[in-house]
This record gives C-alpha cells, sequence and structure tokens, in this order.
C-alpha cells in the first residue's frame, strides 16, 4: 500500500500528475482541486490509494487525508469503483457528500458523472453512517487557479468530462456553453477557473449520457 508520496512535481494536467520521488516518476491521478494546488517544479505531498486491478496498478492522490479515506469508503459500494469515487469528489467535497447521504439529497449525487436514480439512492443506503458527521459548513471544491480565456485549459475540461464518460461533442457543446453562460462576469481576455468550469460543466450536464 502507497499511503503517500512527497516529490517534485513534473507535469499535471486536469487528471492527472506525476511526481519525482527518489528518481522515479510516479502517475498519480487526483480530482482538478487537488490537481490545482500543484506546481511543476516544485516539491508536493499527496495523501495515496493504490488500485490493483488484474491488468492495471493506479496510484489515486489527494491534498487531504479525508479525501482519500471518504475515495476508499465509496468504493465499499455496489457498482462504485475508482473512476465514480473520483469523480464524485470532483463535484462534491467530503463534507457535502456526507450532507448529500445524510440528507438523502439524491440530484446532489445525481450530479456525479455515472451515478443515476438507483446509484443515487444506492449511495444513501449503504453509505449512510460510514461517512461521519461534517466538519464544516463549506460544500465548494477548491477551485483552481484562474486561466485566461482561449487558453488550452478549455481542451482540458473537454478532455476531463470525456475521461468521466461523456461523449466528445457532448462534453465541447458543454463546455462551450459554460464559458459563454460565464462571459457576462469574465471580462474579454480575463481569467476563468479551470474547476469551477469543469464543476458548472457537470451540474449543467446532470443526468445526461453521451
Amino acid at each position: 500500500m502507497i499511503a503517500s508520496l512527497t516529490g517534485t512535481v513534473t507535469h499535471v494536467t486536469l487528471e492527472r500528475a506525476v511526481l519525482d520521488v527518489g528518481g522515479v516518476g510516479y502517475l498519480v491521478h487526483a480530482t482538478p482541486g487537488t490537481l490545482a494546488g500543484l506546481r511543476v517544479g516544485e516539491r508536493a505531498q499527496l495523501h495515496t490509494t493504490l488500485v490493483v486491478r488484474e491488468d492495471s496498478m493506479t496510484v489515486f492522490g489527494f491534498a487531504e487525508a479525508d479525501e482519500r479515506e471518504v475515495f476508499e469508503t465509496a468504493q465499499s459500494v455496489s457498482g462504485v469503483g475508482p473512476r465514480i469515487a473520483l469523480a464524485m469528489l470532483a463535484v462534491l467535497t467530503p463534507d457535502a457528500l456526507r450532507r448529500a447521504v445524510a440528507s438523502e439529497d439524491l440530484a446532489a449525487l445525481r450530479r456525479v458523472p455515472g451515478v443515476g436514480p438507483k446509484s443515487a439512492q444506492r449511495l444513501v443506503l449503504e453509505l449512510s453512517g460510514k461517512l461521519g458527521a461534517p466538519t464544516s459548513d463549506g460544500a465548494v471544491v477548491p477551485d483552481a487557479p484562474p486561466v485566461a480565456a482561449g487558453d488550452p485549459a478549455r481542451d482540458q475540461v473537454v478532455e476531463a468530462l470525456v475521461g468521466l464518460g461523456w461523449a466528445a461533442k457532448i462534453a465541447q457543446d458543454t463546455v462551450d456553453r459554460v464559458l459563454r453562460d460565464a462571459g457576462d462576469d469574465v471580462p474579454d481576455g480575463g481569467p476563468i477557473d479551470v474547476a469551477a468550469t469543469l464543476r458548472a460543466a457537470l451540474r449543467s450536464l446532470g443526468g445526461r449520457r453521451g
């Protein structure tokens, strides 16, 4: 079990990063919120968990140990694998997920790609009492640093949605629509929040599938 990694960040995208630890580059999958705190060339520490399958070994990393614990607990639910568990933390903070489960807020859970009506009900049933009580009142996933409008970050958001299971055309159209809707609040050429754009796209997609 790889419980944590500390090393130099050598590569970052919206879905993954590479940490050089003693000359070995570890590919780590993470949420946009976690990846937003990483800077190429700087040292970082991530709380990690290793998911072993017959044909792969995948490392998932988190800025906070609480996120890792929620990620692992979520996979105890029937039909929830690492991809959906990670998507849950991309859309909801650990405390937001706790509140959604405790209040049986199926609408909040259904905003997660891959979670439909039956899956949301199963999450409430099987996670009840397992996640503990919320530790704060905040429900906002940490934002990524802003990037300039027209930056390739738009394509990164599209890539992230495709990686979460959406059809490329739907992902592209949704991101473009979200950016247009945000245009009134963002000056021409001004900064756009990458993680916020991804969350807005996920909310817009709702229960749709490609």
